[in-house]
């Protein structure tokens, strides 16, 4: 059997070791052959492949971003895209099946390939944490704490000028990493996709955390929408798949909370810091536990399926599934949160 693996969508920590995973169970236990498909669906579309083995994966689990590179290529666009093309392709270069890590968009592109009758198998990755097929995601973890340290860092700065400092994370349309960074750090406003608040509501805590002699942090998912707004913020156009390019809203809120509360107010967006280095411990055990069942997965013929973290077990879930609705933060969970808010 010779399988492709494939890393699509933006890049997170773990990558590696979930390629590291496949392919020493993969190759040891079941005698497969691995090809590494090289920047996600475009290597598949312009069939960019290179042989995968042992000595390509040895030492990859602490290692971050991806060996086999990454894009945002959706694989039905463009004069060699599409399943038929793609089908073609895969037949030349003998490749009976595709592992396809990646995230919402990714696992979307997987399973339209697999009704149209390719061998697709998924592992999720995004450190959003919003797919709600699996508890976690790793990638999340990793990300989490380097948000956590980073406002640490700003609290420090902030406590010395007495400013209120606004940091945003990612989070498209869900506030895991807000949420679980906003409360490890000590923030005093947490502002979620899940949750409007108005920039009233938001100053009100602000200057409750200033007039306590605290010098005020707000931390914004890149999702975050005022009342009022109809979608997220965005002023960089559009991905390959359609959708708006988050990352600005801190720049937003930042002048209207000085104009507002008379707080000196500065904003940090800490983008792709989030996404960079090696990954945490959690996501290293993790990303190698998804990339061993996703070896036995291909051997038992699970196409159409991604493996996913229940509890501290590993499942196979459908595609369907794993795609029909997003892992957002339930309101209790927020409501936690809020009562150190302020």
């Amino acid at each position: 059997m010779k399988i492709g693996i494939l890393t699509s969508g933006g890049d997170c920590p773990g990558l590696n070791a979930v390629i590291r995973g496949v392919v020493l169970k993969g190759t040891t236990a079941y005698d497969i052959e691995f090809v590494g498909i090289r920047d996600g669906w475009r290597g598949v579309v312009d069939a960019d492949f290179f042989p995968l083995t042992r000595h390509e994966v040895k030492g990859l689990s602490k290692v971050g971003g991806t060996i086999l590179g990454t894009s945002r290529t959706n694989p039905y666009e463009g004069p060699r895209g599409g399943s038929e093309n793609i089908a073609k392709t895969l037949a030349r270069h003998g490749i009976d099946g595709i592992i396809a890590i990646g995230g919402e968009g990714t696992l979307a592109a997987a399973n339209r390939l697999y009704n149209d009758g390719i061998n697709v198998l998924g592992v999720p990755k995004t450190i959003d944490n919003d797919l709600r097929a699996t508890d976690y995601s790793f990638g999340f973890d990793t990300a989490v704490n380097i948000a956590t340290e980073a406002m640490d860092r700003l609290r420090t700065t902030g406590d010395s000028h007495q400013r209120c400092m606004v940091a945003e994370v990612m989070g498209r349309h869900v506030g895991w990493i807000a949420l679980h960074s906003g409360m490890a750090a000590g923030a005093h406003v947490i502002c979620i996709p899940e949750v409007p608040m108005s920039i009233d509501e938001i100053c009100e805590l602000v200057s409750r955390a200033h007039d306590r002699g605290r010098a005020p942090m707000v931390v914004v998912s890149e999702g975050f929408t005022l009342k009022g707004m109809e979608e997220a913020y965005s002023d960089k156009g559009l991905d390959a798949f359609n959708r708006p390019r988050l990352g600005g809203i801190s720049e937003v809120l930042a002048p209207e909370i000085e104009r507002i509360t008379g707080i000196e107010t500065r904003a940090t967006v800490l983008g792709h810091i989030q996404r960079g280095g090696s990954p945490s411990g959690f996501d290293r055990v993790l990303a190698t536990r998804l990339g061993l069942q996703a070896a036995d997965a291909v051997v038992d013929g699970a196409w159409g399926q991604m493996v996913a973290m229940r509890g501290t077990a590993i499942v196979r879930v459908p595609f369907a599934e794993a795609l029909g609705e997003l892992n957002t933060v339930p309101l209790p969970r927020y409501e936690e949160a809020a009562a150190l808010f302020g």
